[in-house]
């Protein structure tokens, strides 16, 4: 299993219109092969003083099954036309592909 967490950096101000561009690719992404689990996540409202807070900030929390389907996934005809529409909004992103421990 492969473990993703995307931090994607959002141009000031635009979250919102990068969440209803992003909510619009889940469906097609869960019926890829090996998905596991595709979501977004933000930073919660908590007063725990050690908590970062990143109001342009998304993650996304992805699980597959093998690495080719994550490679799979990233050159899907549907992920390429969702990057082409998102690109404005995005300052950023970084990816972290990890193993279970």
């Amino acid at each position: 299993m492969i473990h993703v967490i995307a931090q994607i950096e959002i141009e000031p101000g635009m979250r919102a219109a990068f969440l209803v561009e992003f909510k619009q690719i889940i469906p097609c992404v869960l019926q890829e092969q090996g998905c596991m689990e595709y979501s977004p996540a933000v930073d919660a409202e908590t007063d725990l003083e050690r908590q970062h807070r990143n109001e342009n900030q998304v993650t996304i929390i992805e699980k597959w099954e093998t690495l080719d389907d994550l490679k799979n996934h990233l050159t899907a005809p549907h992920m390429l036309a969702y990057r082409e529409r998102i690109k404005d909004l995005v300052k950023n992103a970084q990816l972290n592909i990890l193993s279970p421990a």
